[in-house]
């Protein structure tokens, strides 16, 4: 039956091949040129590269195979291609596309021994590596789709030269596993570049091409083989140790070339249509800072580990074109997932420059306008908020300039009372802080503080606006960016001034003190800040050209321990800004233009609070004497309820025992109190009842000085059951 078989077989083999001669010519499609197939070659990985085209990150794209940058013939070791020839296709330099001695060969072998063994040339190969259609499904190829492979492989070389089919081959073929590419295979295996494969190594990965899976044994059997033939000064031993070493156990995954900007690559990969099909982006990253910017900042954290902080991030932009120059997303002892630049985190006091600003705008207040730093009961409708500064000290009377440098948070309150809950909410908005969404009510006056979620990317480009003079574009991390048109978004000369208070050592030095990580040889403007039970530390500062942001803290929430303002993000930002200005001393003429509607002024304090100084005002708003009004007379208003108060009736107390004392600031004899237009004797205090009321200090002319709403919140009646008990 066997010998039936057989020779059924070899009748079918040469009926076949007569049949075959017999298809049309034109039966395939035209093979591509080598241009197009080198311009369609995609690594498995995107490879971003930084301003100048230094590679500062690699990341895979492609789960199915691993490819690398294609390999030039002329980059390629030349140990590798005598061999492959020798072992693959001898007659490589002779044949048009098919060796027909090796065709004849196979033909004779099949039909007298039986044996089947490949035909193929280099460029057979190739064709099948390009077209899908000219590959096996599940067993040998069939002889009609070997007559079609001959004919791919005549096409191409027509039309290619013998160091292109050599060329796309390598970068083509599989190697081993998912290794793709003389590259990915040189580098996956042996950790060196094709160009410094030595021969022992090139052997073992030509015995490689016609088995890519096979375990190390058969592969060392292989190339022992082939070295006999084609290198017997290799001894086999030698191999076999070798793959042994490379082979035996799993792949291990490929080391990255570049590691540095991990979040930027995923950012891009993620939001940049380019990305997609193109593995090399070029970026705005300035490849040496954004090294010194991560060392910097790993340094710090080293230094901050016992405080218990654990990660960082930070954002250096240039202000002009709104290009990304360093983007760290983490920083610290663990590997993290997180990027800290996009995380959103409690902004702390680093949006009181946009509260002074605004403020600036409005013209409620100038720089030397007084504020004053006591104790405040803030009035809300979620009850009473009383805020405090970070030290627990009060300073009396400070001017907007002290009040902001210096970073006092009861000043900063007094001044979200004068511009409104609301018109802050819409100016944080429109910065860009996408997390800033409810109504000025739901956040309160603690809103002034910080008490909202910003990200690192937005504050950044919030500061830098400033910097530009209150003029907005989005920033960018590719090289290439859509035009984007400035939009205005506050005046200029606010924004000088702003950026003039937050320059000023000496206003700071009421609290960080005259020698700081705050204090740089060259103008800069800067801000810290601190969110609720230290969770977040941030520094945020510009100067002419640059704005850096550094945030120091813990992704998982958990608070720091005795972190200052001066002594977490601080220190790092005053050593990135310092890498950024060499010049040193000689950056004092980088301070920002004085922009048109600015006006400066001598001005003087009455009592002196603050020595006299040349001050800049808003043009209109220029004081030469600021003269504080003596208490007894200010205008009488209402201490407390505040507006907006809520009360609370507390059910464990009899109704006729709870009453409201009132009060005012300064005191006076002349007049009345009215609640809910009857009249008060302050003396008694007035009986709490369920619902909005509202109180007023009346004057001789019955006449309402002020007037404040509060709300009273009662309790359900008990039943009759509940007073019984």
């Amino acid at each position: 039956m066997k010998g039936f078989d057989r020779c059924f077989g070899h009748w079918s083999l040469v009926c076949g091949l007569m049949g075959l001669c017999l298809v049309p010519w034109s039966a395939r499609a035209e093979i591509p040129s080598f241009a197009e197939v080198r311009a369609a070659y995609a690594t498995s990985d995107l490879l971003l590269l930084d301003r100048q085209g230094a590679p500062l990150q690699q990341v895979r794209v492609d789960a199915h195979r691993r490819r690398l940058a294609w390999s030039p013939l002329e980059s390629i070791s030349v140990a590798l291609v005598p061999l492959l020839l020798a072992a693959e296709d001898r007659h490589f330099w002779q044949h048009d596309g098919v060796a027909w001695q090796s065709v004849l060969g196979a033909i004779r072998d099949r039909l007298v021994r039986g044996v089947y063994r490949g035909a193929s040339t280099l460029t057979m190969q190739l064709a099948a590596l390009l077209d899908p259609q000219l590959r096996p499904g599940g067993g040998r190829r069939t002889w009609r789709m070997k007559w079609a492979q001959m004919r791919a492989a005549w096409q191409m070389e027509n039309r290619w030269s013998k160091a292109q089919i050599l060329e796309a081959y390598l970068n083509l073929v599989t190697f081993r596993g998912e290794l793709q590419g003389i590259h990915a295979a040189s580098r996956g295996l042996f950790d060196k570049q094709p160009s410094g494969l030595e021969r022992a190594e090139a052997l073992l990965l030509v015995a490689l091409v016609r088995s890519p899976n096979a375990r190390a044994e058969k592969a060392a059997t292989r190339a022992c083989a082939l070295a006999r033939r084609h290198a017997p000064d290799l001894p086999c031993d030698s191999l076999r140790a070798l793959a042994d070493r490379h082979l035996a156990t799993a792949l291990a995954p490929l080391r990255l070339q570049a590691s540095w900007a991990p979040h930027v690559a995923q950012r891009l990969l993620a939001e940049s249509p380019g990305a997609d099909g193109h593995t090399v982006l070029r970026s705005t990253l300035d490849g040496p800072l954004q090294r010194f910017t991560l060392d910097v900042l790993n340094r710090q954290l080293q230094q901050l580990q016992h405080q218990h902080v654990q990660d960082g991030a930070a954002l250096v932009v240039d202000n002009a074109s709104g290009q990304v120059l360093a983007y760290v997303g983490h920083a610290g002892p663990a590997v993290r997932a997180v990027d800290g630049v996009q995380a959103p985190r409690q902004a702390g006091s680093t949006l009181k420059p946009f509260l002074y600003q605004l403020a600036l705008e409005q013209r409620w207040l100038t720089a030397a306008s007084l504020l004053e730093d006591s104790p405040v009961e803030v009035g809300t409708e979620r009850g009473s908020y009383q805020p405090q500064n970070y030290d627990r000290r009060f300073r009396g009377w400070v001017s907007v300039r002290t009040a902001l440098a210096a970073s006092l948070n009861i000043p900063a309150v007094r001044t979200l009372m004068l511009t409104g809950l609301n018109p802050f909410v819409a100016r944080l908005q429109q910065l860009g802080l996408t997390h800033v969404r409810a109504e000025g009510v739901d956040y309160g006056y603690a809103l002034a503080l910080g008490s909202v979620e910003v990200s690192l990317w937005q504050l950044v480009n919030a500061y830098r606006t400033l910097a530009n003079g209150g003029l907005f574009t989005p920033l960018t991390l590719l090289s290439t960016p859509p035009a984007s048109e400035p939009r205005r978004l506050f005046s200029a000369p606010a924004s000088f001034i702003v950026a003039d208070l937050l320059a000023d050592p000496a206003a700071r030095s009421a609290t960080f003190g005259l020698d700081s990580p705050l204090v740089t040889p060259f103008w800069s403007a800067v801000k810290t800040g601190t969110s609720k039970r230290m969770r977040d530390n941030w520094c945020v500062g510009f100067t002419r050209h640059y704005t850096v942001g550094v945030w120091v803290g813990n992704f998982d929430g958990e608070p720091m321990r005795d972190v200052s303002g001066v002594s977490g993000a601080a220190p790092a930002w005053l050593e990135i800004m310092t890498y950024l200005h060499p010049e040193g001393a000689d950056a004092r003429q980088t301070a920002l233009s004085i922009p048109a509607g600015v006006t400066q002024r001598e001005t003087d304090f009455t009592p002196p609070l603050e020595p006299p100084r040349s001050e800049w005002f808003v043009t209109g708003t220029e004081m030469t004497h600021v003269s504080l009004v003596d208490a007894d007379s200010r205008p009488p208003r209402i201490l407390y309820p505040q507006a907006s108060t809520i009360l609370a009736m507390d059910p464990d107390i009899p109704a006729e025992q709870q009453r409201l004392l009132v009060r005012m600031e300064p005191m006076r004899e002349t007049l009345r109190w009215q609640m809910d237009d009857q009249p008060l004797d302050p003396a008694e205090g007035w009986l709490l009842a369920p619902g909005y009321h509202q109180l007023a200090l009346i004057d001789e002319e019955a006449q309402a000085v002020d007037t404040v709403r509060f709300f009273v919140r009662g309790y359900p009646k008990k039943s009759a059951t509940d007073e019984e008990e």
